[in-house]
């Protein structure tokens, strides 16, 4: 709004009052209208963390059944193959959470807890700094820079939410993820990784395999955002009738992977349909390509 141009007059008492008063009211107003905005945050639904989630993940990664709010909440952690999927598969119990805003090193944070009876029974915790066009996530807080931990252990059942391949595959056992410490920070949209971080497949097997299992596997990820590196990733064999191997890179967000799966000697014939479903046949090999 354009203020008319006032006329010079000559300053009396009881109009300084009255600018005071009026600029009390207008700092009242405003505190009044934070208030209710902070109010009104802290209230905010855990669907709306659900949806950012959902928005984030493409649809593959769901809060569903959220109860409580933003900062402090539950619901059940759903795997997809994106909106509308048939095959999502959900786990047992319910993800807790709490949200706890702080400050640290000169600027605003934000710590993450998590909790689960099934996969996450000793709990996660994890610290989100905000920044200007970008955040960063470090953890977790209970790690040594040199003795990897336990974060969190999951069914290999799981994966058959993503749909393809794992819907057919339908693998068994258990999916357990180590970490010394890590950094996820996102730049413009960019996502880059510090640190080390191990995904270990144990006691895998499959329905298209006689087999009884198939072995144990190792998926270790590995990255220095300073030095402007690309996270790269590696998998081996640890133990199996399946021998699988390969490495890639982690780059602006988007995995290339190249790698190969392979029976071991006496298992050709009990693996000939699964390594047909892994890859490309060549030979002997079923080769892998990701990206």
């Amino acid at each position: 709004m354009k203020w008319p141009r006032l006329r010079p007059v000559a300053i009396r008492p009881i109009a300084a009052s009255t600018e005071a008063s009026t600029t009390t009211w207008r700092w009242a107003l405003l505190g009044l209208l934070a208030g209710a905005g902070l109010a009104a945050a802290w209230r905010a639904p855990a669907q709306w963390l659900a949806a950012s989630l959902a928005e984030a993940s493409g649809g593959r990664l769901l809060l569903a059944e959220a109860r409580g709010t933003v900062w402090s909440g539950s619901a059940v952690l759903v795997l997809a193959a994106g909106p509308g999927a048939r095959d999502a598969q959900a786990l047992p119990g319910r993800l807790a959470w709490t949200l706890a805003p702080g400050w640290a090193d000169g600027g605003p944070t934000v710590r993450l807890s998590l909790q689960q009876a099934c996969c996450l029974p000793q709990g996660l915790g994890l610290v989100a700094t905000p920044g200007w066009g970008g955040w960063r996530l470090t953890g977790p807080e209970t790690a040594s820079p040199t003795v990897p931990v336990v974060l969190g252990r999951w069914p290999a059942a799981w994966l058959a939410g993503l749909g393809t391949p794992w819907n057919t595959l339908k693998p068994t056992g258990t999916m357990q993820l180590t970490s010394p410490g890590f950094e996820i920070e996102s730049v413009q949209g960019r996502l880059r990784f510090s640190g080390s971080a191990e995904l270990q497949l144990l006691d895998v097997a499959a329905s298209l395999s006689t087999l009884p299992w198939l072995g144990d596997y190792r998926l270790a990820l590995t990255g220095d955002a300073a030095r402007g590196d690309a996270a790269t990733v590696v998998l081996s064999t640890l133990r199996g009738a399946l021998q699988l191997s390969g490495q890639g890179q982690i780059a602006a967000g988007r995995l290339r992977f190249e790698g190969q799966a392979e029976a071991a000697v006496g298992s050709e014939a009990a693996l000939a349909n699964l390594l047909n479903i892994i890859g490309r046949r060549q030979g002997a090999r079923a080769l892998i390509r990701i990206g």
